[in-house]
């Protein structure tokens, strides 16, 4: 079974981390897909993720674009089509305890700036690890990522 990890996010913004954290996913060799809940914001996403320089090239796609199964990271506003190993939920995006189980690692970014992205991840881990998921909850408060919260599943 899979866990999922929760990032509260007080000094990154998510772009910035996702572009940490996609590269270390793709380093163990998982196929990640990135889940957010606008069509827009999907496509800024894209864009900043082609921006980067050279040698930070994450290789990507959208769920719109063609043969979304061969994406080693796809940005997608439902189920994934590349067979994640790790599921990525942005901007409040659902996430269930069937995917939890089934990748690798799940992982809930969300902006600790905004009250209703707090309060959404905390109805989100409450649910989880209720159903016996294991969880880890990091948070860069300090200015560097600590983790603060960590339940084992069943």
């Amino acid at each position: 079974m899979g866990e999922v990890y929760f990032y509260h996010l007080t000094h990154s913004s998510v772009d910035g981390a996702l572009q940490n954290l996609l590269p270390r996913a793709l380093g163990a060799g998982w196929r990640v897909a990135v889940r957010g809940q606008e069509a827009e914001r999907l496509d800024w996403l894209d864009q900043k993720l082609w921006l980067g320089r050279d040698d930070d090239f994450l290789p990507h796609g959208q769920d719109k674009d063609p043969h979304p199964e061969l994406q080693p990271i796809l940005l997608t506003l439902g189920a994934a089509s590349n067979a994640p190993d790790c599921l990525m939920s942005i901007d409040g995006a659902p996430l269930d305890v069937a995917e939890v189980e089934s990748s690798k690692r799940s992982c809930i970014l969300f902006d600790g700036s905004d009250e209703q992205a707090v309060a959404h991840a905390r109805i989100q881990w409450k649910s989880l690890t209720g159903a016996g998921c294991a969880a880890v909850y990091w948070s860069e408060e300090s200015g560097r990522w600590q983790k603060k919260a960590e339940t084992a599943g069943r």
